[in-house]
């Protein structure tokens, strides 16, 4: 496995990097980058590991706004059967999700900063 150094917020950081795969972890160190210097710079969080976890649930939403809008654009398959809610994946209403999804927010809010916002 290949090593590359990279830098996040100024601070250098040697990474495992599998063959052929440097472009997608330089463009993946860029997003965490950027998103991690957009919090500090917006100045409302000073700690660097709040920084990072703001950081890493800001880039997993939008992920997961992704995938989500992905899946909606795409009719699923007619030959495969709807599958079950996992129990603690709420009843599968949108708004059910969106509402889970704020109290979670929410709650790490609370618990890193306690100013009522993410950023």
């Amino acid at each position: 496995m290949k090593q590359i150094e990279v830098q996040i917020m100024g601070q250098s950081y040697l990474l495992g990097c599998p063959e052929g795969g440097e472009p997608q972890l330089r463009e993946a160190v860029e997003r965490v980058d950027a998103a991690m210097c957009k919090i500090r710079d917006a100045g409302k969080v000073k700690a660097r590991d709040r920084i990072a976890v703001l950081a890493s649930l800001n880039l997993a939403f939008d992920l997961a706004q992704r995938e989500a809008s992905l899946a909606s654009a795409q009719p699923a398959p007619a030959a495969v059967a709807p599958v079950a809610p996992a129990p603690s994946a709420g009843t599968g209403n949108d708004d059910v999700g969106d509402a889970r999804a704020s109290q979670l927010i929410q709650r790490l809010d609370q618990a890193l900063a306690g100013d009522g916002h993410l950023l």
